[in-house]
């Protein structure tokens, strides 16, 4: 068995509306799922404990499509695998009122994830369900904008504080900045991210319970989200460069 609303969790974790095929591993209980954006603009991992399937691989070709199946249903699912011969072909869900069943496809038809190779981090933040909240908030306010700066600067105090900026870069257009405090490396950066990306990553792990995020100068920020079952990374490459 397992519960809808925790697959649907996990799922949108990794599609961030536009990721449609990983391979879903399963082991001992849990499930790891590595990603890459369509732009190769971010590269994650999704791992949940106490997923209570057997051990298998899953090729999901077209993730909009298995959500799609599974918003009918209701509760906790009972979950069924097919195979034929050494592949798996089928998944199968079934609630009180309807029996579901999603086609896999050929595992050599999901495309290789890139791999990062971490930095030395320049910032670290703390990340709180606050600062998910007011983050998205932010862009939100701004919908359209697709451009965030992240840049280093000192308050009045004279503490470093990391200054994300939503809207245009030209003076006189709309503007909302926001402050996060950390380990913070003084340095004078201006680092722009996709907001529309940062945004969606943001949005499905509201249900956090502690995170971080970890800035590169060189480019590079990792966005990092515990829960008590669930692990999600994300490498986010600045927006000019696909360095994957």
């Amino acid at each position: 068995m397992v519960n809808k609303l925790v697959l649907q969790s996990v799922i949108n974790k990794y599609y961030l509306g536009e990721n449609e095929s990983v391979k879903w591993k399963i082991k001992d209980k849990t499930i790891t799922i590595d990603f890459m954006s369509v732009n190769k603009e971010v590269i994650g991992k999704v791992i949940h404990t106490g997923f209570d399937v057997e051990d298998s691989e899953l090729a999901i070709f077209d993730t909009k499509k298995l959500l799609n199946l599974l918003g009918i249903t209701q509760g906790d699912l009972i979950f069924e695998l097919e195979k034929g011969k050494s592949v798996y072909t089928k998944m199968k869900f079934a609630d009180e009122s309807f029996n579901l069943t999603y086609a896999l496809a050929d595992p050599l038809l999901i495309g290789k994830v890139g791999s990062v190779t971490e930095p030395q981090w320049d910032a670290v933040l703390p990340l709180e369900k606050e600062h998910v909240d007011n983050l998205v908030k932010a862009k939100n306010a701004l919908a359209g904008i697709g451009s965030m700066t992240l840049s280093i600067d000192v308050d009045l105090n004279g503490d470093n504080m990391c200054v994300f900026t939503f809207g245009d870069e030209q003076g006189h257009n709309n503007k909302i900045t926001y402050q996060m405090y950390g380990t913070i490396k003084q340095e004078k950066v201006e680092i722009p991210f996709n907001s529309d990306m940062f945004r969606n990553i943001l949005k499905e792990n509201k249900d956090l319970e502690s995170g971080h995020i970890f800035i590169s100068y060189q480019g590079l920020m990792k966005l990092q989200f515990n829960s008590e079952d669930t692990l999600s990374i994300y490498y986010m490459v600045r927006k000019e460069e696909s360095a994957f």
